[in-house]
């Protein structure tokens, strides 16, 4: 992908804002016109070699060997990493969203995410998608990918 130098300082002032990827991938498309995935909005910060600050509000994530329990409270959305990574993900998990429905997610080789909500067509609300990638970032960096 070829980002223009213009480009690159707005993405660079935004991180010297403390921005985190989720509102770097909505600034990209929404100001910039650039539409990426997830994944390729944390390679581009990486490509660019620029170091994303952490966010403020300390938020444990949970180690796989404790995940949460099924019954979690609505209210807060929560998420697990799975021990045993699904056929065919980089690394997988499960997600309660803060209205108590709940999810299985994956991320495949492309950095593709994949969202399996145990109700049929349900969609999480805006919030929670970003409180969600949030969580998520947090949760993949534990594990070092």
């Amino acid at each position: 992908m070829d980002i223009t130098e213009e480009q690159k300082a707005a993405i660079s002032r935004w991180i010297e804002e403390g921005v985190g990827l989720p509102e770097i991938q909505k600034r990209l498309k929404d100001e910039l016109g650039i539409a990426l995935t997830y994944f390729e909005t944390r390679m581009l910060a990486d490509d660019l070699k620029l170091q994303l600050k952490e966010p403020e509000r300390p938020a444990e994530v949970p180690k796989p060997e404790d995940p949460l329990p099924d019954a979690a409270m609505p209210g807060k959305l929560s998420m697990t990493i799975d021990q045993i990574t699904r056929p065919g993900a980089m690394v997988s998990g499960r997600v309660n969203f803060s209205d108590g429905e709940k999810a299985e997610w994956s991320i495949d080789q492309t950095g593709r995410l994949a969202l399996n909500p145990a109700t049929p067509g349900y969609r999480p609300s805006q919030k929670d998608v970003m409180d969600f990638q949030v969580e998520l970032e947090r949760a993949v960096r534990s594990q070092g990918l």
